[in-house]
């Protein structure tokens, strides 16, 4: 697990990097239209969220390990393309292998680290330390995008893509040390896909998973139209994020040692992020600090929610899942999230961009209303399993 962590989070670092500098590389540099960019990155998504039931299936049958490792390097290779990008076409060649396959290989890895580590708590565990590592990555990849926005040149955008597809690299290597798990050659897609139970309890959560598209898309976009606040509050709600990811996922991870108990902490997840979305709608308007006082303590609301979702969404997938088929049901989890995470911007966009403090209730009343039957629906899951689970 060790080398694994390392690898992820210097994966993550190249991540980070690329997040920051993407846009202005492909629109500035690359000269790609913003229109083409957007199409061919929802284009790209789609194509992953029907892709991940299928890779996950067949990473049972042929190995996590080894799926893994061929999809970090196709994404490798994905990535260096870019650099060769010099038109729609070119951009989409590289775009949907280097996006698609982004979706499948969490589901892969997640599988991986289900197939290498026994019993369920101490499998939300080690996720949770690969999702801090990640995260301690992407922060330090964003400080050096920040370096390359600054400089601006193609030189710099040059040797920062490099150095993302290196970072894919160094994840295979480190992918390659673990060892392999069991292999479960009659896995296909259909078992998971008439699991109901599973599919039902898998949906409902997901929808927790706007939490993220609330702080990238609905929190700058109240900021610059609803509020008088400085529009850098934004910058800061999403680092006081990443900080508490950082410090408490580990933690957090002990709320989700049962599906039972994972259950009742989505629906405290969905609770409090309803009351961040009420607190968000008492700003409009608003200026000083006062306000930003608010608002500070919305993303804090935001972060705990955050916090429980992710392990919640483990402590349920990890534990609900059939262990002959962990690829698979990983892959239906994360198409589900990937689904939610699509529509997401254009959710809050025409809630809160649209609606203005109504909108903020309006997300509110959806994050209650998802987490509201999880409880029930876990129980007729657990009834489902064999043998049985708590």
């Amino acid at each position: 697990m060790r080398s694994l962590l390392w690898g992820r989070g210097v994966s993550a670092l190249g991540d980070g990097l690329w997040f920051t500098i993407w846009a202005l590389y492909l629109t500035r540099i690359a000269g790609l239209p913003p229109v083409a960019v957007g199409a061919g990155l929802a284009v790209a998504s789609a194509v992953g969220m029907v892709a991940a039931v299928p890779l996950g299936a067949f990473a049972d049958r042929a190995g996590a390990r080894p799926v893994l490792v061929a999809l970090t390097l196709v994404r490798a290779v994905a990535m260096a393309g870019y650099l060769a990008v010099d038109g729609v076409g070119t951009f989409l060649a590289v775009t949907i292998p280097f996006t698609a396959l982004a979706t499948g290989g969490t589901a892969v890895r997640t599988a991986l680290i289900t197939g290498l580590v026994s019993g369920s708590a101490e499998r939300v565990r080690v996720l949770a330390q690969q999702r801090v590592a990640q995260h301690v990555g992407y922060a330090a990849g964003a400080g050096l995008g920040a370096l390359v926005l600054t400089a601006d040149a193609r030189w710099a955008y040059t040797l920062a893509i490099a150095g993302n597809a290196v970072s894919f690299l160094v994840l295979a290597g480190a992918t390659l040390l673990v060892p392999a798990p069991a292999r479960t050659p009659k896995t296909t897609t259909r078992v998971v896909l008439q699991d109901r139970p599973y599919l039902y309890v898998t949906a409902e959560t997901a929808v927790l998973s706007l939490c993220w598209a609330m702080l990238s898309a609905g929190l700058p976009l109240w900021l610059a139209g609803r509020t008088h606040l400085p529009l850098g509050l934004g910058g800061i709600v999403v680092v006081v994020s990443s900080v508490g990811i950082a410090l408490f996922q580990v933690p957090f991870a002990r709320f989700a040692r049962t599906a039972t108990q994972a259950a009742r902490t989505a629906v405290v997840s969905g609770a409090v992020l309803a009351a961040s979305c009420v607190l968000l709608a008492t700003t409009a308007g608003g200026a000083g600090a006062g306000a930003i006082a608010v608002v500070g303590l919305a993303a804090v609301l935001h972060v705990v929610g955050e916090l429980g979702y992710v392990a919640a969404n483990w402590g349920l997938s990890v534990r609900l899942m059939r262990e002959d088929a962990k690829g698979a049901y990983q892959g239906v989890t994360e198409a589900a999230t990937a689904t939610v995470q699509m529509v997401g911007p254009g959710v809050f966009t025409l809630a809160v961009g649209g609606l203005g403090g109504p909108g903020w209730l309006l997300i509110a009343l959806v994050f209650l209303a998802a987490v509201a039957p999880v409880p029930a629906l876990t129980r007729r899951a657990i009834r489902t399993r064999e043998p049985a689970v708590r």
